[in-house]
This record gives C-alpha cells, structure tokens and sequence, in this order.
C-alpha cells in the first residue's frame, strides 16, 4: 500500500507499507523530484545492465530523506512549513517513508532501528530549524 500525506495541495511525503507488492519496478515520485523512490520487484534471473551514473549537475533546494523502519514502531508527526500540525501516521517494521517537504517529528513507540537516507552534504545549522512539536489531542485527529 502506498499512501501520499498531502496538505494544501503540497505533497509532505510518501510512505511505502512493507505489506505493499507489485510486479516490476514502479516509481512513486514525480520524476522531477530530487529523491526518487521506487520499488523493484523481479525474478530469479533478471538482470539489470551494469551501468554508470553520469555527473549531471543538480539543484537541490530541500532536504529529503527516506526512513527505512528496519524494526520496531514509531509515530511521525507531519507538519506544514508553518509548523502547523497536519497529522500522525504509525510506522512499522519494514516501512518506508519518503519525507519532501514540510515539518516533521518522531516518536518511538518501540525500540526502533532506522536507516536514513538523504541528500548531502550537510548544511550544519543553515540545514533545518527545530521547534516545539503541537499537541495532538488540540491539532486534530491522528491517523
């Protein structure tokens, strides 16, 4: 299953179930975006031509990062780029979320292994400004 948290018409994030299956290689990112998230599901046998990436010169205006859940449970808090609340979604083992814009926060539920992907190199404090996280019971309903 794959579910897009979207508000006001701005796409937040991408989040990829463990439970989600398909044949062949599927892309869930526009593919302008400068994070590309697809999934890839083949046979014994395939093969993928071996093959070099070019150097092509990229602008990167936001940080993006993929969470991989390697075990255990979260929460993510999904804000807007105001810092309002927009809403909570659990993760589980085997998930994988795909953050692009906006605020975000986190909460272990369990003991959880994570692997992060994201762009580099990192900007120090110049890369993301933290604030206070909303209540959830007064910011709305959590998913």
């Amino acid at each position: 299953m794959i579910e897009q948290v979207e508000h006001e018409g701005l796409q937040l994030a991408i989040i990829l179930r463990h439970t989600a299956q398909r044949e062949g290689i599927e892309f869930f990112t526009d593919e302008n975006a400068t994070l590309q998230l697809g999934y890839m599901n083949r046979p014994v046998g395939y093969l993928i031509a071996p093959h070099v990436h070019k150097p092509v010169r990229r602008e990167i205006i936001y940080t993006q990062e993929a969470l991989f859940i390697r075990k255990g449970r979260l929460r993510v808090d999904f804000y807007d780029e105001a810092e309002r609340f927009v809403q909570s979604t659990i993760l589980t083992t085997g998930d994988v979320v795909l953050l692009i814009r906006g605020g975000h926060g986190f909460e272990m539920l369990e003991r959880s292994e994570i692997i992060e992907v994201k762009q580099g190199p990192f900007a120090g404090d110049r890369d993301k400004r933290r604030f206070e996280p909303k209540s959830l019971a007064s910011a709305g309903a959590t998913k």
